[in-house]
């Protein structure tokens, strides 16, 4: 299996982590960078820890809130 581009600037190759969604050109897993400002980082620290532009974290966030739209959680009463 190729790589995949599954939304603008992420990807997905099972020879790359395991076929996690990564920024592309990168072996930056999305999820990380998602936890990395969830847990107070701010866009610049990312930036400079995983060497990525400010592009690739909306890229990331935009990945994200795409995935969340689509979910369907039913509660019980």
């Amino acid at each position: 299996m190729a790589t995949i581009e599954i939304a603008p600037r992420i990807i997905v190759d099972p020879a790359v982590r395991s076929g996690k969604p990564v920024i592309k050109g990168t072996r930056v897993p999305v999820s990380l960078v998602i936890a990395q400002l969830a847990g107070g980082a701010t866009m610049d620290d990312v930036i400079e820890d995983f060497e990525i532009t400010s592009e690739d974290i909306r890229a990331a966030l935009a990945y994200a809130a795409a995935l969340l739209e689509d979910e369907v959680l039913l509660a019980s009463a």
